[in-house]
């Protein structure tokens, strides 16, 4: 088979962008978006978070065709920014994987308590119970060197796509437009009032990333095309068809439901919106392809933070004991410390109302740090290369990619941030620890201890704030 033969069209190309950035997070977009906003705040939100989104994949799909030897996100930074800027990339990067693990976990003990019971709302001791033993067995088998085969990528595909699809047509023909528009922009005055309106778009911004978290592995998808200039043309239809499908599946339930009922709904909240629409059978048919699809994105997702640390112990920004494998050529200790930080997040699904909510934030807001170093590194790269052809422009999508990420993670919420600092702290005395075991002069070079210097103080102005009660988990 030729070389051309083995790559994929434009259209199979934007298929595969929009399936592989799919997941739970679209299943409990509904009362999320609601808890916080009417219709027309999270319409604008859609449209803001589109043109960020969409320069950031830019930046990826030009980043890829222009440095093909760098591998992984966090070598963007590393590249740009030095070896610390590369910790930090890849740090969070690995910090949101597995942190969308426990998202993973938290949506399927809910959506599995449909069937049975016993599991409550998915945050009870039973939950946590089927949740780590779920978990170590995940673990277990990656461990065991056994990925993901093509046909459990297309069974999945279909599991999340089918349901969506169905959701939405239906959704469709049930569209109230009076429910819709009565409470449109959701003032006081029902009128259009800046303030009010930019408070409820700032409070889209958290969920709205969290759907698109993954969206970096569909631009990379992007070097499979038969043609470099269908590279371009997927990352920018691929997203505006998952834009379409995710503003469709959230927006429509605003007219069939209010926004207090849309709010007050059990996770995942399209199982109950499609119930209260077809009957009983609506919410089995989305819980149960949401539980398929829930296994199947756990699963890549159990190798990808280990990935992410092998690659970081092979550039030397980890220790060696993080890239060592075993005979199936699996990180064992990586995969092992993954497993054993997921299990002790499961643990706050006692201490939380909100443990979904909880998970997904932390995990968004530890990757918008990996994505505004790819924004900053785009303009970086573009601005040193400024007198080729295109390259202004180029350097306008970075700048753009960068600037929307720093108002990303200040308008979901800087705590968020702040309480990723705190994990940064042990990754910090690896980075050292690595520093040490390369035989290294400098353990922390000026400008390193200077930013280790504010993750620490940020770390503990958070811990404070948790103990004084000013910030709520």
């Amino acid at each position: 088979m030729s070389d051309r033969a083995k790559k994929l069209g434009l259209f199979s190309l934007i298929a595969l962008v929009i399936s592989s950035s799919i997941g739970a997070g679209i299943f409990g977009i509904s009362s999320d978006l609601a808890s916080g906003a009417s219709p027309g705040p999270a319409l604008v939100a859609w449209a803001i978070v589109g043109v960020g989104i969409l320069m950031l994949s830019l930046s990826f799909n030009n980043l890829l065709l222009k440095k093909p030897e760098l591998n992984g996100i966090f070598s963007y930074a590393e590249d740009g920014f030095g070896k610390f800027g590369g910790f930090i990339s890849g740090w969070g990067y690995w910090l949101s994987a597995w942190l969308g693990n426990v998202a993973f976990a938290t949506m399927l003990m809910s959506t599995l308590s449909y069937f049975f019971p016993v599991f409550g709302n998915g945050q009870n001791i039973p939950s946590i119970i089927g949740a780590s033993i779920l978990m170590w067995l995940l673990t277990f088998i990656v461990n065991r060197g056994v990925e993901e085969a093509a046909v459990i990528n297309t069974v999945v595909t279909l599991f999340k796509l089918i349901p969506i699809f169905l959701f939405i047509v239906v959704g469709i023909i049930a569209f109230k437009v009076d429910i819709f528009t009565a409470h449109f922009w959701g003032t006081v005055s029902t009128n259009f009032t800046m303030a009010d309106v930019f408070t409820q778009v700032k409070s889209c911004m958290m969920v709205m990333m969290w759907v698109f978290v993954g969206v970096e592995g569909a631009s990379m998808l992007s070097s499979r095309a038969e043609k470099k200039s269908d590279a371009g043309k997927a990352t920018v239809f691929g997203l505006l068809g998952l834009l379409a499908i995710y503003m469709l599946a959230s927006i429509i339930p605003y007219g069939l439901m209010t926004q207090t009922e849309l709010t007050n709904l059990q996770t995942p909240s399209m199982a109950y919106i499609f119930e209260d629409v077809v009957g009983p059978w609506g919410a089995a048919f989305i819980n149960v392809g949401l539980i398929i699809s829930i296994l199947g994105s756990w699963l890549s997702w159990t190798m990808l933070p280990a990935e992410t640390t092998l690659l970081m112990a092979k550039a030397k920004l980890l220790p060696s004991i993080f890239g060592k494998v075993n005979k199936a050529g699996s990180p064992t200790f990586s995969l092992v410390l993954t497993a054993g930080l997921t299990q002790l997040f499961i643990f706050t699904f006692l201490f939380t109302d909100k443990a979904y909510n909880f998970a997904y934030s932390l995990c968004t807001a530890a990757i918008l740090i990996c994505y505004l170093f790819v924004g900053l590194y785009q303009f970086k790269l573009s601005y040193q290369n400024r007198n080729q052809a295109g390259e202004v422009k180029q350097m306008v999508i970075g700048f753009i990619a960068a600037v929307f990420q720093i108002w990303a993670i200040l308008a979901s919420g800087i705590s968020y941030t702040l309480l990723v600092f705190i994990a940064y702290i042990p990754g910090i005395i690896f980075f050292i620890m690595a520093r040490k075991e390369n035989k290294e002069k400098k353990l922390l070079t000026r400008n390193e201890l200077v930013f280790a210097s504010l993750i620490v103080i940020g770390t503990i102005y958070v811990i404070t704030q948790l103990v004084i009660g000013n910030i709520t988990v």
